[in-house]
């Protein structure tokens, strides 16, 4: 029973579509393209631009998934509240344990690609500015949404200022390298499944649903626009860096866009560049670790995690315990440098949440036809979505290009999950809901 001086409170509603897709375009835009752009450059060759094509093919199938079952359950949960409807208790819990995992792990990787390019101006251990970045942005996070959401607008027009900048630089070495040679399909499959990190963002607009004027019309609009705006950028800074020094040099760097334009313009332009792949990464990790808070929050609320973590500031209202709880899973993570092992950590989670989000819109579909669907997924046959169906198919196969120590830290994260939701009604489910703090 709640105590007299705790009142149930709601997320405020304040964010319109321009900002929901800066917001979307600012997790995409981050350490995907800035730093592990020169590893899949090193798998793919000079068809690392199919590589971009085709995990943005394969994001695009899902997310008419994802903005579908956004316009039906605009809630600040995401996958938890999509599997929950679908299956059922325990498989919600599971898509959220998943999310939670993926997001906390994608902000260790993209603030791991942040310490990458510190390096370039000043000799720091990766770690210590690794977890430097994470402490100060949960802190942020902390403040409320309303100014960590302007900060980041004025990021995003920074980190995407910085990939026109290296596209128009690169621009004039169009046909200096080849890019129809490469390491062949199983080279290209490799980046691509790399890269897939690139794109895991498109679908967090949707953890702010609640925070959004019209969500159901809003948030599927800003879904596909994010989509679209970031797989056009990196297609295009994928053929002018090969274009501009080549795939082994990309594959050779820990700051492979830095490395474009000290190549093509000098040291100076390096230097421009590394500073905005700061902010871009900075922005990154601002906004994945908001969608971790708020994820944590959804499910507290949803009372399948204690319901402490719950809470609201009384001012911003954002849920403070879950952003602490956020940066305490993110901080470890950071801890082994390697940001491609994080980055497929990562995507083991989100493979097998797009598997679970597909199935999703499926399952709806057949079982709850009459659902008022405000955007509905094309090409129906038999209440099947085709391209749902092709989501399914396509994120089980890129689950076979991650490497096996990836393999065995995802399926960790699929234990512990299993023995939380065991674990969990002695952790406090089905205790109260959301509360402020007097």
């Amino acid at each position: 029973m709640r105590s007299p001086k705790q009142s149930p409170v709601e997320l405020k509603q304040s964010l319109r579509l321009w900002q929901l897709v800066a917001s979307g375009v600012g997790i995409v835009v981050g350490a995907g393209i800035y730093v592990l752009v020169g590893q899949a450059a090193a798998d793919a060759g000079g068809l690392l631009w199919v590589s971009f094509l085709v995990s943005g093919a394969l994001a695009a199938l899902t997310g008419l998934s994802y903005a579908e079952l956004a316009a039906l359950f605009p809630r600040a949960g995401a996958e938890y509240e999509f599997a929950r409807q679908a299956f059922g208790e325990s498989i919600g819990f599971m898509a959220g344990w998943m999310m939670v995992g993926a997001l906390l792990v994608g902000a260790a990787a993209v603030a791991v690609g942040f310490a990458h390019y510190v390096q370039w101006f000043v000799d720091v251990d990766l770690r210590v500015a690794a977890i430097g970045l994470i402490v100060a942005l949960t802190l942020l996070v902390i403040a409320g949404l309303e100014r960590s959401i302007w900060l980041s607008v004025a990021l995003v027009a920074v980190q995407v200022g910085g990939l026109l900048v290296v596209i128009v630089a690169g621009a004039p070495h169009l046909g200096d390298e080849s890019l129809r040679e490469g390491a062949g399909i199983g080279g290209v499959m490799s980046a691509a499944a790399l890269v897939f990190f690139a794109f895991i963002g498109f679908d967090e607009v949707v953890t702010l649903s609640e925070e959004t004027r019209d969500p159901a019309r809003s948030v599927p609009r800003a879904l596909l626009l994010t989509l679209g705006i970031s797989t056009l950028l990196y297609i295009a800074v994928g053929v002018v860096a090969v274009s501009a020094v080549g795939a082994a040099a990309l594959g050779r760097s820990d700051q492979p866009l830095g490395l474009v334009m000290e190549q093509d313009i000098g040291s100076r332009a390096g230097d421009v560049i590394a500073a905005i792949a700061l902010a871009s990464t900075t922005n990154t990790t601002l906004l994945v670790l908001t969608a971790g808070a708020r994820m944590i929050f959804s499910m507290a609320r949803g009372n399948v995690l204690p319901p402490v973590f719950a809470r609201l500031t009384p001012g911003a209202r954002t849920p403070w315990l879950a952003a602490l709880a956020g940066a305490a899973v993110a901080i470890p993570f950071t801890l082994s440098g390697r940001i491609e092992l994080i980055a497929q950590v990562t995507n083991f989670a989100i493979y097998v949440l797009f598997v679970g989000v597909n199935l999703a819109v499926i399952r709806l579909r057949q079982r709850r036809p009459d659902l008022p669907r405000r955007f509905r997924a094309p090409f129906e046959v038999r209440s099947v979505p085709l391209t749902a169906a092709l989501g399914v198919v396509t994120s089980v196969f890129l689950l076979f290009y991650i490497e096996r120590a990836a393999w065995v830290l995802g399926l960790l994260m699929v234990a512990s999950g299993v023995a939380a939701w065991l674990a969990s009604p002695y952790l406090g489910r089905g205790g109260a809901g959301p509360m402020t703090d007097e």
